[in-house]
């Protein structure tokens, strides 16, 4: 069989739509490649399956849930062998109808009794050709009929290879169903094959029992991100993260939901005629009372069956039981678990309302509202959709509420209403306040179309002047114009609290756009400076380490550090403060910071939030060297991010992730696939100095001391990169020691000095403190190894082992060998926790020269006989599964310990091994019988 099966590309020039094809050939691809996005493995199946029916006869049985592209997959399969000169019969069911008995064999057989050149076969049939027309029984029933077809379709296989296509199996009438499978049972000796679709049933029909199956599952999100990408380009990222959630990796529901921009009135979820008679065909036979119940459960899928069986009662006025979800649950529509009403598939409760007056929505919306919690921001919710007409005193409990929103339910819906506020305010000025408040809190969540819509709707009343420049600022989010950011030296002061928030999210949104402007960003610094009673709101302290994070650092953290009740603060300041204090050089506050910022949404069950905060604490790994965790939670931002279509955080994920490994290794990190660094660019602005940084520390790691020095030189001289260049001074002291510049790399760390003066942060001290002691001269160097000591090294391993590493080198140049053991071995234990790989060679090679053995002994010491005179049973086991490959948080997992006491425990295991790494605990461990 040939799957590649591309048909024409559908006109759009024309003006009667039609709905979207599975089958046509994608943008971008050759004719000829497999026009069904995700399903080259099961057309591969099908290739097979054609290919050994056109031997000697085969059945298949394709399984796929309503939506799945059974259809598609049967279309692709009939093309290709029609194009292969099979003759093709067919026949469908009809979902939601009554067949009468037999009519599936009559759409099978038609062709042949009407069309032009009768074939011999089909005479056999004529005799039943009335009876199966006009109604009346086959004489001798079902066995008569079941041989005639399968004589009928041997005799056209001796002529040409035959294939009988067989869509929706399940819903043909039950003789014709028989019939079919029978006919499946005795396929072989022929070119014979017979494909059918067919949805599976918790219960599957013994008829298709041990017949050959083929089952379509959902699509990836990759597959599922590529179709909608092929399908719809043009959709923003909200857009997309919705429809990705809500089809759940169902090609039809992908093609067929509405993007909404604009939520209808009253709020149900949406569909499309095509996708409910796919879902919910038997939805309109289900009794009144039924409905409602499927109603009320789709407005609010999170409330228990009491709750929704009060609600529903409150639209038609009558009492409910719990036996009114039985007919929805025959019908395979839900599920009950006990206690909530789940729905088949996530795209169902559209389905379900799909052709719902919108009064009656409203009476469900206004049942919701009367059992609910009052005051809840699920009870205001549904009763903002009750209501029609203007209600300001609603309007103020749905502004206020949106913090709470925010913190229980999620980004969306508080956003939604701060719209319905919007809507339900009496005066333009609350309008547009209201209004322009949703456009704000909209782009700071990245809703970059909703921002631009609801931005030119505060246009349209009035505002502040602050309020005013700040909706003509959002209604240019996501525009790739050149049209430069507004200047803040034209801002006029903020003179009431409606202007002072304005302010407030105008610095947070200017910021950005201003980084490289030096005139405006330093116009906005001056106004940032003009609003001290506002000195510790995270915006504000956000846009100035956005602007000037090193030259404002010191400001910027004391600022952070200040911030009180962090409990109360809502989590997406937590995560402002985090990323203020990261820009500003303190990763293990932002750490911090970022740990509390998720363990906020895995309570709130927000798992869609995780991928940011998983990216900004890997980033902060990163900066505190340790690659090991960085790399983890690069791995697991990736992984949540292509779960929930987030694509910008997947790229941004990778190409992380990427860097590390090459830091590890100090292999070459390979320059950025473009698509992929604009991608990533949208999630973390600063990405393209990150890999610069990461890049250039992994040539350091890799030997080339020449490249890593210039690249970090360059990079800590100009200002858009410094900040970021400020984390590798260790690696920038190591390779200008190397190269023999470390005069030349002294001055520059006295300019960098100079530069930060008291804005320095006491991080970044640390660091130049171990810098000098590492490029310092031999003669004067004991005193500033003792300086260095006494900084805070807790929780820096990189920039400690650094300074241990040249501290060992040093005793070992002035003949202190068993000191510079000592402290070769602290630094190659800590290379090792964190990952460092490509140190490994180093630090045995210093260790040697220092007089270590490769065992770990030393000249004229003692040999310990095993491995467990050197560990404990807890440090052996430990060391073990470390030389298995298991990471610290996994064997924590195992072990019911930290990863943190895991580093620990192997801080103190290598030394006395006399390993660096852990690739060389399996080779000690290996010649040591273990307990």
């Amino acid at each position: 069989m040939n799957t590649q099966t591309g048909l024409s590309r559908p006109d759009t020039d024309r003006k009667d739509p039609r709905p979207l094809s599975l089958v046509g050939v994608p943008p971008g691809e050759p004719l000829g490649s497999p026009g069904l996005i995700g399903r080259e493995s099961e057309l591969l199946a099908l290739h097979g399956f054609m290919n050994e029916a056109a031997a000697h006869g085969a059945a298949q049985v394709v399984y796929g849930h309503a939506g799945s592209g059974k259809t598609a997959v049967l279309e692709a399969v009939v093309q290709a062998a029609t194009t292969a000169g099979t003759r093709v019969l067919r026949c469908a069911g009809a979902r939601g109808s009554d067949p009468s008995g037999s009519s599936g064999v009559l759409q099978l057989v038609w062709p042949l009794l009407r069309g032009p050149g009768r074939s011999p076969a089909a005479i056999r049939l004529a005799a039943m050709e009335m009876l199966m027309v006009d109604g009346v029984s086959v004489p001798n029933g079902q066995g008569r009929l079941s041989f005639a077809v399968l004589d009928v379709l041997e005799s056209l296989s001796a002529e040409q290879p035959l294939l009988v296509a067989v869509d929706d199996w399940d819903a043909l009438d039950e003789p014709s169903r028989n019939v079919l499978t029978f006919v499946a049972r005795r396929t072989g000796g022929r070119p014979l094959g017979l494909l059918m679709t067919t949805r599976p049933h918790r219960t599957p029909p013994s008829s298709l029992t041990g017949l050959p199956e083929l089952r379509l599952g959902p699509l990836t999100s990759d597959q599922s991100a590529r179709l909608l990408a092929t399908r719809r380009p043009g959709l923003d990222a909200q857009a997309v993260h919705e429809l990705l959630t809500t089809a759940a990796g169902n090609p039809l529901a992908l093609l067929e939901l509405p993007a909404r921009y604009e939520d209808p009135l009253p709020w149900a979820p949406t569909s499309s005629d095509r996708l409910a008679s796919a879902m919910a065909p038997g939805v309109a036979r289900l009794p009144q009372e039924t409905r409602d119940l499927l109603l009320v459960s789709a407005l609010h899928p999170a409330g228990d069956l009491p709750l929704l069986l009060s609600a529903a009662a409150r639209i038609g006025g009558s009492e409910l039981g719990f036996a009114t979800l039985e007919p929805a649950e025959r019908e395979g529509i839900v599920v009950f678990d006990g206690m909530r009403v789940l729905f088949s598939h996530p795209a169902t409760p559209g389905a379900v309302v799909h052709d719902v007056d919108p009064q009656r929505i409203r009476a469900a919306h206004a049942g919701l509202a009367a059992e609910l919690t009052s005051g809840s921001v699920q009870m205001l919710w549904h009763l903002s959709q009750a209501v029609e007409g203007h209600d300001p005193q609603l309007a103020t409990r749905l502004e206020a509420a949106r913090h709470h929103a925010l913190e229980q339910c999620g980004a969306p819906m508080a956003v939604r209403l701060l719209r319905r506020s919007a809507d339900l305010y009496l005066l333009p000025d609350d309008r547009g306040r209201s209004a322009l408040r949703a456009a704000q809190l909209a782009h700071s969540l990245g809703f970059e179309r909703m921002a631009r819509t609801m931005a030119h709707r505060a246009l349209q009343h009035t505002l502040g002047p602050l309020g005013t420049i700040c909706a003509q600022t959002l209604t240019r989010t996501g525009d790739d114009s050149t049209q430069p950011p507004p200047d803040p030296a034209l801002w006029p002061a903020p003179v009431d609290a409606t202007e002072r928030e304005n302010a407030l999210e105008l610095v947070r949104t200017t910021a950005p756009a201003v980084v490289g402007d030096e005139a405006r960003a330093q116009a906005l610094l001056t106004f940032i400076d003009g609003m001290p009673e506002q000195a510790h709101d995270p915006r504000l302290l956000h846009a100035m380490a956005t602007v000037r994070p090193a030259l404002r650092a010191a400001t910027v953290l004391a600022g952070v550090s200040a911030v009180q009740h962090l409990t109360n603060l809502p989590v997406h300041d937590l995560e402002r403060l985090g990323e203020a204090a990261l820009l500003a050089g303190d990763p293990l506050r932002a750490l911090e910071l970022f740990r509390q910022a998720e363990r906020r949404h895995r309570i709130q069950e927000l798992p869609e939030q995780l991928p940011r905060v998983l990216l900004q604490q890997g980033m902060a790994h990163l900066a505190t060297g340790d690659w090991s965790q960085a790399g983890h939670a690069f791995r697991r931002c990736a992984g949540h991010a292509e779960e929930h279509g987030q694509g910008r955080h997947a790229a941004a994920a990778r190409l992380l992730e990427a860097l590390v490994h090459g830091m590890r290794t100090g292999g070459a990190v390979r320059p950025a696939d473009p698509l992929l660094l604009d991608a990533a660019r949208r999630s973390v602005p600063m990405i393209e100095a990150i890999l610069a940084v990461g890049t250039a520390c992994a040539q350091v790691e890799g030997g080339d001391f020449g490249a890593g020095y210039r690249a970090l030189s360059s990079l800590l001289s100009a200002p858009g990169t410094r900040a970021v260049a400020l984390v590798a001074l260790a690696s920038f002291a190591e390779a200008a020691r190397a190269e023999n510049v470390s005069e030349e790399a002294l001055a520059t760390l006295d300019e960098l000095e100079a530069e930060l003066g008291i804005e320095c942060a006491p991080v970044v001290g640390v660091r130049l403190a171990v810098a000098r002691a590492v490029l310092a001269d031999e003669r004067y160097a004991e005193p500033l190894f003792a300086r260095a000591y006494a900084e805070d090294l807790a929780r820096r391993p990189f920039v400690e082992a650094s300074l241990r590493l040249a501290h060992g080198r040093w005793l070992r140049r002035r003949r202190r060998l068993a000191e510079s053991r000592t402290t070769l071995r602290q630094a190659a234990a800590t290379f090792g926790m964190m990952g460092a790989e490509a140190r490994a060679t180093w630090m045995a090679e210093e260790l040697r020269a220092s007089g270590e053995r490769a065992n770990g002994s030393v000249p004229g010491a003692a040999r310990p006989g095993s491995v467990r005179d050197l560990l404990t049973a807890q440090e052996l086991r430990i060391a073990d599964l470390a030389a298995r490959g298991l990471s610290n948080r996994e064997i924590g997992e195992l072990l019911v310990l930290s990863p943190r006491t895991i580093g620990a425990y192997l801080y103190r295991i290598f030394p006395r091994l006399g390993v660096t790494g852990r690739a060389q605990l399996a080779d000690v461990l290996k010649h040591h019988r273990l307990p």
